[in-house]
């Protein structure tokens, strides 16, 4: 069993920047700034599936590839119960939730179950917060965003792992 995810992640600059707010996200609310080598945008959560059902997301994510587009995170915010931060957009880009309700369909179209609740793109920045972070405009971090990609997050380590990657036409 493996614990999976499809996530689109920041070019260097991007995640350079997001860095950075990162540590400024962790002082505010009193939290740990993420890794920046962790630091992405999930698409569609799996959870835990076998090699089989691995190969079955695979196949169904293959035909999702969209164009490039630029997404662009302009605001930050926290949830509570998660204990998190993040920046997200405050209207998110037409072409990253196409994408993401394409590639959400193709995988329960596929018999894959996926979380039962909105889509909220964000990038979460630090963990284990003790004060909320209030929403905020910020000054614009984008990034073009021309693949994405499976990855498996391993259990003990935290570490997370590209599976395979799917490039846009």
């Amino acid at each position: 069993m493996a614990r999976l995810f499809f996530a689109v992640w920041p070019d260097a600059p991007a995640a350079a920047r997001l860095a950075k707010l990162a540590g400024e996200l962790a002082v505010v609310s009193g939290g740990k700034p993420v890794d920046p080598a962790k630091v992405h945008l999930t698409l569609a959560f799996l959870g835990e599936l076998s090699a089989g059902e691995a190969g079955v997301a695979s196949r169904a994510a293959a035909g999702a590839a969209s164009r490039a587009f630029t997404i662009s995170l302009d605001c930050v915010g926290s949830f509570r119960a998660a204990r998190v931060a993040w920046a997200g957009a405050l209207d998110p880009q037409p072409e990253l939730l196409a994408l993401q309700a394409d590639l959400a369909r193709r995988l329960m179209d596929a018999g894959l179950t996926l979380e039962d609740r909105p889509y909220a793109p964000h990038a979460t920045l630090a963990r284990g917060i003790r004060r909320p972070v209030p929403r905020a405009r910020i000054e614009p971090i984008a990034w073009t965003v021309d693949a994405f990609t499976l990855v498996r997050s391993e259990s003990g380590t935290g570490r997370y792992v590209v599976v395979e990657s799917f490039a846009g036409g």
